[in-house]
């Protein structure tokens, strides 16, 4: 995309919860991916496409609002083994840098906070365009991927596997698909 295709899309955006996913993936029984996403959130963007670096995003994320598809484990994901959802029920992200990596491509530095602890992530990100939609919003889509250790979050419950290992990995990879639409 030129840059002053990139330039015309700089503004402030809001995430579109309808058209977007806030995903991620942990390994079960060290044999198989189980796969989840938080239904509840609110976000917005500020896009600088003369200088990416400039660029924002600020999400917050509804723990309860957790789902894998199987409502038990959803409950135990709630509860005080892991999200504390009483206690702690919202995770947020606050981008502290951003960068251009040539192409669609960009990176995302930022904060992510869970459970009261702060730690940084980064967010390697796709651009996948720009549109008019029918209703005469003007969308910017984004593609993303990130891994952490859950344990950095204190996210430390887990059984023991008689066979070796354990029932929760430690690495779960985040993933997201965005659809944000201009501010008017």
């Amino acid at each position: 995309m030129s840059d002053q295709n990139l330039t015309a899309l700089t503004g402030d955006y809001t995430i579109d919860p309808a058209h977007t996913t806030i995903g991620f993936v942990a390994r079960h029984a060290m044999v198989t991916n189980v796969k989840g996403k938080f239904l509840d959130f609110t976000g917005t963007l500020h896009l600088d496409g003369g200088d990416p670096a400039k660029s924002t995003a600020s999400i917050d994320v509804q723990m309860a609002s957790i789902d894998t598809g199987n409502a038990d484990r959803d409950g135990h994901l709630k509860s005080a083994d892991f999200f504390k959802i009483d206690e702690f029920p919202t995770m947020t992200f606050r981008s502290t840098s951003a960068e251009s990596l040539g192409g669609d491509d960009y990176r995302v530095t930022g904060d992510l906070s869970l459970l009261g602890v702060t730690r940084p992530i980064t967010v390697d990100l796709e651009f996948n365009g720009a549109a008019k939609d029918p209703f005469g919003n003007e969308r910017v889509g984004f593609e993303g991927k990130a891994t952490i250790l859950r344990s950095e979050w204190g996210l430390t419950w887990n059984a023991a596997l008689e066979t070796g290992g354990f029932l929760v990995s430690d690495k779960i990879k985040l993933n997201f698909d965005v659809s944000a639409i201009r501010n008017a």
